[in-house]
């Protein structure tokens, strides 16, 4: 039985990637909401299996500036804590997550940016998403903010970290994931992102300028995997729809 997926997206590049791809073969129905262009996302939410989150150029506080956000915010809300629905948020989607549940986004220090290491908690073996992932991952960052503070708050429970980043995969009860790295990318995505000014800035601010042909090089390098990762996740994920 084909399923009804809402896409939110904060900037046309940012798709769900290669797991897009996964659910085209699979004949979902898809509904995409390009929120950086003025689109709403629908009052009837409870018409969704699922909700997919994307990353964004922005950030959960910029509200005055994009006020759209403050929608968003109340939409997942609905989602994830009224309809107990499954939620995977990538990045910003991650953050937003996070945001909602009582957690703050604060200002990475520094920035995590490359494809760097995750390591998967004593207990993740459990988890209907990550459970039959290896215990150490590489995965894609470009990110200059993150979630803290979840420490207090019910039903939270942390998957992944990286080394400078405490919340790279968390969990509310067994349904609604963020995931702080991008999990989702294809070959393209690295020459793709580079064209977005906060990213190239940030990308030449944390490696340097020309980083972005070694940055490529490695994420090339590591695409196998990475897209093994990512099917294994959408393969789990359709389990909880």
């Amino acid at each position: 039985m084909s399923k009804n997926i809402i896409i939110l997206q904060h900037i046309d590049i940012e798709t769900p990637g290669y797991i897009l791809d996964l659910m085209h073969q699979d004949n979902f129905n898809l509904t995409t909401i390009e929120l950086d262009q003025g689109e709403k996302i629908p009052s009837n939410l409870d018409q969704f299996d699922g909700m997919f989150c994307m990353g964004g150029p922005m950030d959960t506080w910029m509200e005055k500036d994009y006020p759209w956000l403050l929608d968003e915010k109340k939409k997942i809300g609905e989602f994830v804590l009224d309809l107990e629905k499954p939620y995977l948020g990538f990045c910003l989607g991650c953050q937003l997550l996070g945001e909602v549940l009582g957690g703050d986004v604060v200002k990475s220090s520094p920035p995590e940016i490359g494809i760097l290491d995750i390591t998967m908690h004593n207990d993740y073996f459990n988890d209907h998403l990550f459970g039959d992932f290896q215990n150490k991952i590489k995965a894609l960052q470009w990110h200059s903010y993150e979630v803290q503070n979840l420490e207090t708050i019910s039903n939270i429970t942390l998957l992944g970290s990286s080394p400078t980043t405490k919340y790279q995969i968390f969990k509310y009860k067994n349904h609604a994931y963020g995931i702080q790295f991008h999990i989702e990318i294809k070959s393209n995505t690295v020459s793709q992102w580079a064209c977005v000014p906060e990213y190239e800035n940030a990308l030449e601010e944390s490696l340097g300028k020309g980083a972005l042909y070694k940055f490529d090089k490695i994420a090339q390098e590591n695409m196998k995997n990475m897209n093994f990762n990512a099917e294994n996740l959408y393969n789990n994920f359709k389990k909880l729809l």
